[in-house]
């Protein structure tokens, strides 16, 4: 097997479940040490303990207090001697408010850890890259959201399409120390943050996000998003700064006004 993250030392946030948690198995299966950051505490210690041990630690972080970003990054750098892998992964779904009836403390909680968390990470992340001239890469999550309108509430659409500002802000700086920062934007995937406020299963979620899709016989899986994380935090993709991979199979880019050839 090519170890595409063989000596690297990884962060990942929003560990203890979904794309975080594939994404810490994954990393780790290529060679990397993992901290997996999290606030739900027993699921995050859980996911380490089923992984090989001294591979992967888990460490509590609410991304909402900058404090407990910067332990952590420097918990990471303690633990296993460098950082050169963060993947920003925490973040919420927020009120499901329309905008008649907007939740406006829930939009401030929403951009809190979606917007200023992954801010708080990338600035505590980058700062230890930069002391220690390391040529690290820096990944967050936003969503399809982030570039099309009506997939997701207001809040959060708002929420990702600021984070995909902050990536492509962050890249233009952060690119001059040969740090690379960029992001995977995923369709609807059946992870416990799109299942649970709408008391969908697994099923269901995949059955809405495949019923929508352009892209046939594939239903997407958080382990899809994991390996788009796994290329951008490799040096497959050395020379890939600012970039927004979507993960959609085209349906950001396509309106199904016309019958295929087929249809």
């Amino acid at each position: 097997m090519n170890l595409r993250l063989k000596g690297k030392v990884a962060l990942v946030t929003g560990a203890a479940s979904g794309i975080g948690e594939e994404t810490v198995r994954l990393f780790a299966e290529h060679g990397a040490l993992v901290v997996a950051a999290d606030v739900q505490d027993e699921l995050g210690r859980q996911v380490a303990a089923s992984i090989a041990s001294n591979t992967v630690t888990y460490h509590h972080c609410d991304v909402r207090d900058e404090k407990q970003v910067e332990e952590t990054v420097n918990y990471t750098v303690q633990k296993y001697g460098t950082l050169d892998i963060l993947f920003s992964n925490a973040g919420i779904l927020g009120p499901l408010s329309g905008i008649l009836d907007l939740d406006m403390k829930g939009l401030d909680d929403i951009m809190a850890i979606n917007v200023r968390g992954a801010a708080a990470t990338i600035k505590h992340a980058a700062r230890t890259m930069v002391e220690r001239k390391i040529r690290g890469s820096i990944i967050c999550t936003t969503s399809v959201s982030a570039g099309v309108a009506g997939c997701g509430p207001h809040a959060y659409t708002v929420s990702k399409h600021a984070l995909l500002g902050l990536v492509r802000s962050a890249c233009w700086e952060l690119g001059g120390h040969g740090i690379r920062v960029n992001c995977v934007s995923p369709f609807g995937v059946a992870t416990p943050l799109a299942c649970s406020p709408f008391n969908l299963e697994p099923e269901q979620v995949e059955e809405a996000t495949s019923s929508q899709a352009v892209l046939k016989g594939v239903v997407l899986k958080a382990s899809h998003i994991a390996e788009a994380a796994l290329f951008l935090a490799s040096d497959d993709s050395v020379y890939v700064n600012g970039h927004n991979l979507v993960v959609d199979g085209g349906f950001s880019v396509v309106k199904d006004t016309f019958p295929t050839p087929d249809q």
